[in-house]
């Protein structure tokens, strides 16, 4: 017969084994994760020193067990962009973003690995959820050259100040087209020759956290060769401070712009704004925009023409052809107001379609529409659209139209070639307010 105090024995001696086993397996978890940590930190590390293929090797075999880590996958996909493997990167850094919308970082490597696979569409789309760049040019393949550099600069070379520059300059048709205003005001029917020259640039200043500083500079020259035209002067500047977060940039700030109207006229216009941004997944981006801009004429004929115009805005942006393409739309509505116009104030409201493909890395094409009709609240005598000898009282209303295509081929490094047309069609129920042109020009373009 057992001895029960054998069995006791027994039953302590199995317990205090399972208890090693499971300390020990404890342990073993320790190390492993410390083992893990010390890796991911040592990753960190190399990518910070530009040793990609190292930290690449040392973070792959990692993968499946730090699938949940934001951290770790971030740094899998700076890795993966370094040893050129955009695919992975892209993978690795959606996930990252997935479970940590906040960390800019990764929307600029994501920027980059998007850009790397011909996606530029999705790659604006995350570049602009860190980065906030005014007067950029109308076509997706340079603003997306642009948000690239920058981002390189960013995470690659660690600084917090990126900038951005050009200067282009070129030659043009202007034509001002047949209408009753023109018509029976003069000047239909005109041609001009014009040379144009832009010069700018911009900067983004980063402070952490999302938090950043944003300012751009743009000036505009054309000089036409008729003698009875005015030559254009424009200067627009922006400074604004933004905040990224949750796959959200939110940008408060003000936009200016000073313009030379001909016969010693000017025009200062300035805007406070807030603009927002949320990519809703990665092909679709919605923005909301909110601005009151007081457009002043100094002196001169036009002065009466200053008005202050409060504006609203929500906008939707689509990627598509695998990224290559962007479709955008907008719709706008506000009101002119304080304004000295014998017409008096003045409700607005209209939209705006652009429509972007990038071909290859060195083409892309654009085309835009853009309407505003204007209906204002005050009833006096004007001529009869149809009968100049006839004086009615109406309410005016006004159709404004503008379209415009451009062709954008970059034929070397920092270098394109860029033939772009404008019409313009401004229909009233009042004849001097009809007007009608049609530009086109090329320009070569240099970016710094």
């Amino acid at each position: 017969m057992r001895s029960p105090c054998r069995t006791t024995d027994s039953v302590h001696r199995t317990a205090r084994g399972l208890r090693i086993a499971a300390y020990s397996a404890l342990l073993a978890c320790a190390f492993a994760a410390h083992a893990q940590n010390d890796s991911i930190a040592q990753a960190e590390s190399l990518v910070g020193n530009e040793q990609y293929q190292e930290a690449y090797d040392l973070l792959a075999p990692l993968e499946a067990s730090q699938a949940d880590d934001a951290t770790y996958l971030y740094l899998l996909g700076r890795a993966a962009l370094g040893v050129k493997d955009a695919e992975r990167a892209r993978v690795a850094l959606e996930r990252s973003i997935e479970l940590d919308p906040d960390r800019t970082a990764a929307h600029l490597a994501l920027g980059r690995a998007f850009y790397a696979l011909g996606e530029y569409a999705n790659a604006r789309n995350q570049f602009e959820i860190a980065l906030r760049f005014e007067n950029l040019p109308d076509d997706l393949l340079t603003q997306v050259q642009i948000y690239d550099e920058a981002a390189r600069e960013a995470l690659e070379e660690g600084k917090r100040t990126t900038m951005f520059g050009y200067a282009a300059g070129g030659i043009g048709l202007y034509r001002v087209n047949s209408t009753r205003g023109t018509n029976v005001f003069g000047g239909g029917d005109r041609r001009d020759t014009f040379y144009n020259l832009r010069v700018g640039g911009g900067l983004n200043h980063a402070f952490g956290n999302g938090y950043a500083l944003d300012a751009t500079l743009d000036y505009r020259f054309r000089y036409y060769d008729a003698r009875d035209s005015r030559d254009d002067r424009d200067l627009r500047w922006s400074l604004a401070g933004s905040r990224s977060f949750d796959d959200s940039n939110l940008a408060v700030g003000l936009r200016g712009r000073v313009s030379y109207r001909g016969d010693g006229d000017y025009r200062n216009d300035v805007a406070g704004f807030v603009d927002y941004s949320r990519n809703l997944n990665i092909e679709n981006q919605l923005a909301l925009g909110l601005s009151v801009q007081r457009r002043r004429y100094p002196s001169g004929p036009l002065r009466d023409r200053s008005r202050t115009t409060s504006t609203a805005s929500v906008g939707w942006v689509r990627s598509f052809a695998d990224g290559a393409a962007s479709f955008s739309f907008t719709a706008h509505g506000g009101r002119n107001t304080a304004t000295s116009r014998p017409d008096g104030d003045s409700d607005v409201y209209g939209a705006t379609a652009n429509l972007d493909y990038t071909f290859t890395d060195t083409l892309d094409a654009f085309v835009f529409v853009w309407w505003e009709r204007d209906v204002f609240n005050t009833d006096r005598v004007h001529f009869h659209p149809d009968a100049l000898d006839e004086g009615v009282i109406l309410r005016r209303e006004d159709n404004l139209y503008e379209g415009g295509v451009g062709l954008i081929w970059a034929f070397a490094p920092s270098w394109s070639l860029r033939p772009e047309v404008l019409y313009i069609r401004d229909q009233s129920n009042v004849i001097g307010f009809n007007y009608s042109s049609t530009e086109a020009w090329i320009n070569v373009r240099k970016g710094f």
